[in-house]
């Protein structure tokens, strides 16, 4: 069994590597709209799968968090153009109050990996 934990701090670790699987911390951005919030959140998580051996055509499954399910469609705009065809992850997407009251979304990206 490996197991590989990357910028592990005191509460979390950014990336858990586990058989072949990286498992992401949630990705949040204080970004103005809910665009740009998604937007940023994917830049993190296609540099978060590089480090972790990984790329977004090997996206596991995706969560994702939005303070108000209206941002459904503007969200989707963003994702639906970062998704490589082809490539779409298992996906589950719902409504939650999150850490803190700029934040518009949340993603959690569990991906296939190298190690």
């Amino acid at each position: 069994m490996t197991l590989t934990r990357i910028e592990t701090g005191q509460r979390m670790s950014k990336i858990v590597k586990h058989n072949g699987v990286a498992y992401l911390c949630g990705q949040t951005s204080d970004a103005a709209t809910v665009a740009d919030q998604t937007r940023e959140c994917l830049d993190k998580v296609d540099a978060l799968l590089t480090q972790a051996g990984s790329d977004k055509t090997r996206i596991l499954q995706c969560v994702i968090w939005l303070a108000d399910m209206a941002d459904f469609a503007e969200m989707n705009a963003v994702w639906d153009a970062w998704v490589p065809e082809g490539h779409a992850p298992a996906r589950a997407c719902g409504e939650a109050r999150l850490a803190r009251e700029a934040l518009r979304v949340e993603l959690i990206v569990t991906a296939a990996c190298d190690g």
